[in-house]
């Protein structure tokens, strides 16, 4: 445990020993699927948490101890309201008196490809309302690196106190991945990286407190860094495999045979698996904050750019794949009634943001098909949140559904579907994830060579 005489700043003490002790007063701005969970934990070390979102119908679904983020259960933060160790509200009121406060709120692209900080900017300018000396303020948000400093740390600093002396500042990447049974918010390292000394160590003091093990690094911009590095490996390593699946398929090739056959290499390999394209709140969207910072100071990310092109590609190949396989069985896109199977981002969550599933089906309707969907997790398809411009249900499957429909087309493998069986009543399949994993006649599978050839 540290000194309290080893802090520089005379705030930073008192702060401290609130944080070990566990009665500071903390805040999460933003209750999404990072901001809930966080909320949760800290609540659950002993905290109490003021949860602010300003989606009003939220704060009361969560008042009545109730969740709407899937991997946070509804019986914990039930119990967290009735203790009074949790409070959801669209404001904070000067009464509150706060200690410390985490920003989680969205960081989406604009239509222009640039980083949309609005939401940091607007939340931001209400901590700045409310600060005061000796709290702490942490940023959560993915973003590019330099906006702790360059965005929030100024904001604050029109209040008139100094980041790092009268009140502490800090970045912490979220690292949640939705629907992730194994790595939750608990378990998973958390980064922190302070302003100053004092900021890094108060911010890892809140966070011991109700997460298994804090990595603290060098500065803000560092922290802001190690996340967009995460993502961006992960897209350019799919972008890769994705391009390993076009060729594979070129040449005749099965790229899943090769990717397991490939993966027992105990040693300088990973696996990553080809899809229908990108989806999701990070993994589109981080690496492209990456490679717009790295513009603004005269440099090009190549790797990046090019493997954002690989993937942005992935829904157009994929209804390539879908036409080769009807043409094959005498029949053309326009016309066919295609059922498609999953249209969440990725197996075990409900998000649609940014799914490729909708890509795909937006390009099949563009060329005449008629389509249905099933996904045991996405009821609705609102018309807002596709370019078909179709509200969509869900519709239940059997053996019946399946053979009605000209081709069915799995673009999201989702557990407790039987794909085997799908495969066995229907006419014809396109399997984008190797969800079916068997080879006949009638089964076209992504990155594999054509069954009839």
């Amino acid at each position: 445990m540290q000194e309290t005489s080893d802090f520089q700043s005379p705030h930073a003490s008192s702060l401290y020993q609130r944080l070990s002790a566990r009665t500071a007063r903390t805040c999460v701005i933003g209750l999404g699927y990072a901001g809930l969970p966080l909320a949760v934990e800290l609540g659950r070390a002993g905290f109490a948490v003021l949860g602010v979102d300003i989606d009003r119908r939220k704060c009361e679904v969560l008042g009545s101890g109730e969740s709407d983020v899937e991997d946070v259960p509804g019986s914990a933060v039930a119990t967290l309201v009735e203790t009074g160790r949790f409070r959801a509200v669209t404001e904070i009121l000067p009464t509150d008196h706060l200690d410390t406060i985490t920003i989680c709120v969205p960081t989406p692209l604009r239509k222009t490809r640039d980083p949309d900080l609005s939401y940091i900017v607007s939340a931001t300018e209400t901590v700045k309302a409310h600060l005061r000396p000796g709290m702490l303020v942490v940023l959560e948000s993915t973003t590019y690196p330099g906006t702790t400093q360059e965005i929030v740390q100024s904001i604050l600093e029109e209040s008139g106190l100094q980041a790092g002396t009268d009140f502490f500042l800090a970045f912490s990447p979220e690292r949640v991945d939705p629907g992730n049974k194994t790595w939750h918010t608990r378990n998973v390292p958390k980064v922190v990286g302070g302003l100053t000394a004092d900021c890094t160590e108060l911010a890892a003091t809140l966070y011991r407190a109700a997460i298994d093990r804090v990595v603290t690094v060098s500065s803000p911009r560092t922290a802001e860094m190690v996340k967009l590095l995460e993502n961006t490996f992960r897209a350019i390593n799919i972008g890769l495999v994705n391009e390993m699946a076009l060729m594979c398929d070129r040449i005749g090739i099965d790229v899943w045979e090769v990717i397991g056959a490939a993966a027992t290499k105990p040693f300088g390999f990973m696996p990553f698996h080809p899809g229908p394209g990108l989806g999701g709140h990070c993994i589109p969207v981080d690496p492209v904050y990456l490679s717009w910072k790295a513009r603004q100071m005269g440099l090009e990310a190549r790797f990046i750019e090019l493997a954002a092109e690989v993937n942005g590609a992935m829904p157009h190949y994929v209804v390539e794949k879908i036409g080769d396989a009807l043409n094959e069985h005498g029949k053309a896109i326009k016309g066919a009634s295609i059922l498609v199977m999953g249209v969440a981002y990725k197996p075990g969550v409900s998000d649609v943001r940014e799914s490729p599933a909708l890509d795909v089906m937006a390009l099949l309707r563009k060329k005449g098909a008629y389509l249905t969907y099933h996904d045991p997790l996405v009821p609705h398809i609102s018309s807002e949140r596709w370019t078909g411009g179709l509200q969509m249900d869900s519709i239940p499957v059997n053996c019946d559904v399946v053979a009605a429909a000209d081709c069915v087309v799995v673009l999201t493998d989702h557990q407790g579907i039987d794909y085997q069986e799908l495969a066995a009543s229907a006419r014809l399949v396109v399997d984008t994830r190797n969800a079916v994993k068997m080879k006949a006649p009638h089964i076209f599978t992504l990155g594999a060579p054509n069954p009839n050839a």
